[in-house]
């Protein structure tokens, strides 16, 4: 083959290889130039298995697992040897990776009410033989119908569903051995790169814990989150009750009757969960306590509309809710903190004034009539415009911002006082079995439509801004959430499908010569597999009309 020239930004130069050429021996004639064994390879800006021949000139940049798009390359990897696991310990038992908890990956297995602590342990032990074997992920392409076949004979139903209702003419699969399966996205070369990980027993399951961020070279370390886990499995039976457990099942409920139902039933169930936390309010409220509602959860989770609403269902109860949000206590913006790369850090508590929101606090439950601050977020200050606020009788406080579960925020509160809300997105929706719905894509999806609708920032900013934003609230926010009083979920079942049209226009703009585009290219990939539902179907009062327009509500 001639030789043709790429660019290694690891190393900052150009390099002649022969056309052709696998990454992975691009990368092997880069021995102990790169420094690390690469497990992905970003080729102009996307990302590909180490498998990918290379025929013309491109850019590349070399990954390991803890950097770029490692990390979802690893787990992936990492899932794919857990299946392969299951097959060989207990063949034919359905393997379903549901959601994201405590550090690692919910796991359950079909036929077993309780999963045996001694299963898990005999499932790890198979996986770590795998590791130490350094079999190869091999990657395969054939005709949709034959891989739909292969898929249904190995019991692989959701899939099968996923890849009838797409309708792509070919279907990217990998092998493990004997075992078939499909990821969205690339895969390790092989099982020897994914050596760290810890399956445990949990709960009527198990958690797959791959490397932790901080210490790659350990599996992560699960934390306490009950409360999540209740409002996970409360959400997991509402989709197996209405018959949407994962995407091949929301397009074929889309194909085969009308999507206003599913919308409406899940609006109502929002408003159900809503009703049933002002009733836990007002009684304590009747009874002394639960002056201030405190309203918390990480970025883009729906907070401000679920303040709203929560005060709808307050006002039917008899109460007179009055509400503050904590971003009009920001610090002047040369005043606020920054991050490791030198960027302002507004999810750090200290970019508020504490010392002012409590002592504004404080004088509102003494009775005091006070005058609110409202930040321009434009001169980045606060300005006083004559918005006063005073608690009568019967008045409710609700406080809405990302640090409200944050005991700082309120030290100088008696406990007894306050009632805390967390709101988070907690996607209950997988791909299929084996792929989930990631909470944080949820989220970042909704924040891209949001900053372009409302704020005129593109979807390359938003993208670029995003690892910033999520080790604030790792720092600053999910630390916290246990310490709620009651948790409400503000995804949808179907909300993916809703901001399809609207998500794919605008990251469609994100040009492909920046790094940002790697993101952008997934994400599109991803909600490629969702069938539309039109924005008209949302009432007014949805929350989703907080990112897509439309509400009757003023913010």
């Amino acid at each position: 083959m001639p030789k043709i020239i790429v660019y290694c930004k690891n190393i900052e130069a150009s390099l002649e290889v022969p056309g052709g050429s696998t990454l992975a021996e691009i990368a092997r004639s880069l021995e102990g130039r790169l420094g690390f064994e690469p497990i992905c390879c970003r080729v102009n800006n996307k990302t590909e298995n180490l498998g990918y021949a290379v025929y013309g000139p491109k850019q590349l940049e070399f990954q390991d697992r803890s950097t770029g798009s490692g990390p979802r390359v690893y787990t992936r990897s990492l899932c794919m040897m857990l299946y392969a696991s299951v097959e060989a310990v207990v063949p034919g038992t359905k393997l379903t990776i549901e959601h994201s908890i405590s550090h690692g990956y919910y796991c359950r297995l079909g036929g077993f009410d309780d999963v045996p602590a001694e299963l898990v342990a005999a499932l790890k032990h198979h996986m770590l033989a795998l590791a130490g074997a350094d079999f190869p992920f091999e990657r395969h392409q054939k005709l949709t119908t034959e891989v739909m076949e292969m898929f249904e004979r190995q019991g692989l139903h959701s899939k099968a569903e996923l890849l009838r209702t797409t309708r792509q003419l070919y279907t990217t699969y990998y092998t493990l051995g004997d075992v078939s399966d499909s990821y969205y996205g690339a895969l390790a070369p092989s099982t020897g790169l994914v050596d760290v990980f810890d399956l445990i027993k949990y709960k009527e399951g198990f958690l797959l814990l791959p490397f932790d961020p901080d210490e790659p070279e350990r599996a992560a370390t699960p934390i306490r989150q009950e409360k999540m886990y209740r409002a996970f499995t409360e959400y997991l039976l509402f989709n197996r009750i209405v018959g949407v457990r994962d995407v091949g099942e929301l397009n074929t409920y889309i194909m085969q009757h009308d999507a206003a139902d599913i919308v409406n039933v899940a609006e109502a169930l929002h408003e159900k969960a809503l009703a049933r936390i002002s009733d836990d309010i007002t009684e304590r409220y009747r009874c002394g306590g639960a002056r201030i509602v405190l309203i918390s959860g990480p970025s883009s989770s729906g907070k401000t509309t679920t303040t709203k609403r929560l005060a709808i269902q307050l006002m039917t109860n008899l109460l007179r809710p009055q509400m503050i949000s904590l971003d009009d206590y920001f610090v002047n913006r040369e005043c606020t903190p920054r991050d490791a790369t030198g960027d302002y850090d507004y999810e750090s508590l200290y970019a508020l004034d504490l010392e002012k929101f409590n002592a504004d606090l404080s004088a509102i439950l003494a009775g005091e009539t006070v005058e609110l601050p409202t930040y321009n977020f434009e001169l980045g200050c606060r300005q006083y415009r004559g918005n006063k606020i005073k608690l009568e009788p019967g008045s409710i406080l609700l406080i809405e911002g990302i640090h409200g579960l944050n005991p700082e925020l309120t030290a100088q509160i008696p406990e007894q006082f306050k009632f805390r809300l967390y709101v988070s997105a907690l996607t209950t929706l997988s791909i299929d079995d084996h792929n989930w719905v990631p909470t944080t894509d949820n989220r970042l999806l909704r924040r891209i439509i949001r900053d372009h609708k409302y704020r005129g920032t593109s979807a390359e900013e938003t993208i670029r801004r995003w690892p910033s934003v999520r080790r604030g609230e790792e720092k600053w926010i999910f630390p916290y959430q246990e310490n709620a009083d009651a948790m409400f979920n503000s995804s949808f079942v179907f909300e993916l499908a809703v901001m399809k049209d609207y998500a794919e226009s605008i990251l469609s703009g994100v040009p492909s010569d920046v790094p940002e585009y790697a993101e952008a290219y997934r994400l599109r990939k991803f909600l490629s597999y969702f069938r539309p539902i039109s924005a008209s179907l949302l009432p007014s009062t949805s929350l989703l009309r907080e990112f897509l327009g439309g509400s009757s509500f003023r913010y």
